[in-house]
């Protein structure tokens, strides 16, 4: 009203300063696509400083018009191949019907066996790193030993109630087929003494390795 007292009656709206508003049009999303396929770690920042736009626009045409999100990188502990992950199907398929057939003793058969590297070092004490010196002489320096100084293989099973079984590989030897069958019956002795009563009645065990 009072813009009309003043004598100005046009209804236009006046001019403003700044970058006009650009119309988010098909053309404009696929052109997006395409520039954050070409780099999936591109900010949005980095988008709107190409492009000379705001980020808020660059945000609403990812989030809204592209459905998409920034996701970090998912840790999985081994890169299994295609023989590896069959073997680890099966092996769930078998679980799973011993679980059918026995659900409520199942965990109390299970034993699950693992393998990992202990490291290891023997630190020097105070008493052992004193020796003889002048009066004038500086005192002696002692650098801290890295703990990867050694390194031992400990094979490890367990069930329900706990381990089982710690096994530490003796140093200068290898792991092959004779010393898992040993290994295998060392630990078979033990879990005969544990489960005598149990095992003899339900005749057998299961072993999954991890």
């Amino acid at each position: 009203m009072a813009q009309f007292k003043r004598g100005d009656s046009s209804i236009c709206d006046a001019p403003r300063p700044g970058r006009p508003k650009t119309v988010t049009t098909p053309a404009i999303i696929d052109y997006f696509h395409e520039l954050i396929l070409e780099d999936r770690r591109i900010s949005a920042k980095s988008i709107a400083e190409q492009l000379g736009i705001s980020r808020e626009w660059v945000g609403s045409i990812i989030h809204e018009d592209l459905d998409m999100r920034k996701l970090s990188a998912k840790w999985v502990p081994k890169c299994l191949n295609s023989d590896q992950k069959r073997q680890r199907c099966q092996s769930s398929e078998q679980l799973l019907e011993l679980f059918r057939c026995d659900p409520n003793d199942f965990l109390s058969r299970l034993v699950t066996m693992d393998e990992t590297w202990l490291y290891h070092y023997n630190p020097e004490t105070k008493q052992q790193s004193v020796e003889w010196r002048h009066s004038a002489s500086p005192r002696p320096k002692k650098f801290r030993v890295p703990k990867s100084a050694g390194k031992i293989l400990a094979s490890i099973f367990g069930d329900q109630d706990g381990s089982l079984l710690i096994d530490y590989l003796p140093m200068g030897q290898t792991i092959n087929a004779e010393y898992y069958s040993s290994l295998l019956v060392q630990f078979k002795d033990i879990l005969k003494e544990k489960r005598r009563p149990r095992e003899v009645h339900q005749g057998g065990l299961v072993l999954a390795r991890q």
